[in-house]
């Protein structure tokens, strides 16, 4: 399966969900933006990490390992987002240590806040972006001038458009499949949307 890879366009304030996040990745040779809700925790770390002037006085929990591997001579070469189920994305870490390689299993929030740390390039596979990647309206009140500006944050018409594409309906779900999703949501500390499963459950 061939790669496509992405860099980041921004962060979006989600709209339904509290304390949640949209990671907006743009896929480099092409239109497509591929949403990915994430914490609070891990938007603040990433936009630390895009706002180069920021230095927070005391290391984030994503600059402690990228300290940890500078000084062990671990390097992250590159993020591969390589795994897209109900909704959740699963990520690899490429890391290299005297020229050996290893994958080691990571939550997509935390691979890319560490791709930025160490400024690996980050790729996912083309058939996840078929079947997840969106277009964005452009907003029209927005100007060229203000469209050439990047800037963290998106703004309100993209987060809107963003929540319309990422908002799971569990509504058409069995109670067995709620159940699964239930508890994969758990395993991957994705709160937000074990809250919204177990809403649709009671409702039953």
């Amino acid at each position: 399966m061939s790669l496509v890879k992405l860099n980041i366009k921004g962060i979006s304030y989600s709209q339904t969900q509290n304390g949640a996040y949209a990671l907006i990745l743009n896929e480099v040779d092409g239109d497509r933006k591929l949403p990915i809700v994430i914490g609070a925790f891990e938007a603040q770390s990433i936009a630390i990490a895009l706002e180069k002037e920021i230095r927070p006085p005391r290391p984030l929990t994503h600059d402690l390992f990228k300290n940890f591997a500078d000084r062990f001579d671990i390097v992250v070469k590159q993020v591969i987002i390589h795994k897209l189920v109900d909704g959740v994305f699963y990520s690899s870490l490429i890391c290299e240590r005297d020229k050996i390689e290893e994958i080691i299993d990571a939550r997509t929030s935390d691979a890319i806040a560490l791709a930025l740390r160490f400024q690996a390039p980050i790729f996912t596979y083309k058939n996840i972006l078929d079947k997840a990647g969106i277009y964005l309206k452009v907003n029209p009140k927005k100007s060229e001038e203000d469209e050439q500006q990047d800037s963290i944050l998106v703004d309100d018409f993209v987060a809107e458009e963003i929540e319309a594409n990422v908002q799971e309906n569990y509504s058409n779900k069995s109670l067995k499949e709620l159940h699964t999703l239930l508890e994969d949501a758990v395993n991957n500390e994705d709160y937000e949307k074990a809250a919204k499963i177990r809403d649709e459950i009671s409702k039953r």
